[in-house]
């Protein structure tokens, strides 16, 4: 790879793209209250795997998050992304792009799910939409996802969306209870799962 590095705050990353039920796009000020009541509605299910699950966000936190979010998109450092049905605009749940590595262009996939929403296939939609988009637009060489090795539904998302189990690292991080959970790493690369 001989490419001269960009400093990626000059990318041309678009704003937002589409799947066949969903609107997939970058967090704008004014978000917040969607997200909030998304939030609150799925924490039981969110609480044992996403440690900011753990605070009951009131509409001003939730803005915060959204906010700086948004900053962290436009400086390329973080990518989140807010899932919407498109027949109706209403915030399904979150994925995005993070731990973006971009002089090797490596990226991992973060997600949930609203409850109410759940066991639709929404999440497996959006992993592949995210997937294309991070190949065809921000040229990635490996988009990995990873989860924690008890977290069953969020490990057949990644198998469902034809990523590759390379591995589990154990005792790799503390878990939202405090004890230490091993981590499934899912990988898909170029030259081996796309090109």
């Amino acid at each position: 790879m001989s490419r001269e590095m960009v400093s990626p705050i000059m990318l041309n990353v678009p704003e937002s793209f589409e799947s066949s039920r969903l609107l997939i796009r970058a967090p704008l000020w004014g978000d917040g209250a969607q997200l909030n009541k998304a939030v609150i509605e799925s924490r039981a299910e969110l609480l044992p795997w996403m440690p900011w699950a753990a605070q009951l966000p009131s509409v001003e936190d939730s803005e915060l998050v959204i906010r700086s979010s948004r900053v962290k998109y436009l400086e390329r450092t973080d990518l989140m992304l807010l899932l919407f049905l498109k027949d109706t605009g209403q915030l399904i749940g979150s994925s995005g792009l993070h731990r973006i590595d971009w002089e090797t262009r490596k990226f991992e996939i973060g997600y949930w799910v609203r409850s109410s929403f759940g066991a639709k296939g929404y999440i497996s939609e959006a992993v592949e939409a995210i997937t294309d988009f991070a190949i065809q637009e921000l040229e990635a060489n490996r988009m990995e996802i990873r989860c924690d090795a008890r977290n069953s539904r969020s490990a057949k998302v990644a198998e469902r969306s034809g990523y590759t189990c390379e591995g589990i690292l154990r005792k790799e991080k503390p878990s939202v209870d405090g004890s230490l959970q091993d981590t499934m790493i899912f990988a898909k690369v170029r030259g081996f799962e796309f090109q």
